[in-house]
């Protein structure tokens, strides 16, 4: 019978992913530009696809995974800062060459 010998793993090859050296709020923040610094930085991972892969099978509500913002389960391309969006602007009334006065 063969003695039991542990296993051994190999160490990890270049430098720890982004997520556990960086301020964790980073991955989670509401302001859009922390969101993107998170992202860039997931780029160079190489975690990073399998990070994604578990994200979306676990259906991660927020956050950035992989490299991609989730919100409310739904990867989405920019996060929109707190509070209301903007309201459109109307265009100021500019009467046109020819057109008859207002009245």
């Amino acid at each position: 019978m063969s003695p039991i010998v542990p296993l051994q793993f190999a160490p990890p090859r270049g430098p720890a992913p982004a997520c556990t050296t960086a301020e964790g709020d980073l991955w989670f923040s509401d302001r859009p530009a922390d969101v993107e610094t998170a992202k860039a930085l997931c780029q160079q991972c190489r975690l990073r696809a399998g990070c994604l892969a578990g994200a979306l099978q676990r259906r991660e509500a927020a956050g950035v995974w992989g490299g991609q913002l989730f919100v409310e389960g739904v990867v989405v391309a920019r996060k929109r800062g707190p509070g209301r969006p903007r309201k459109e602007r109307p265009l100021a009334a500019v009467p046109c060459a020819g057109a008859p006065p207002a009245g």
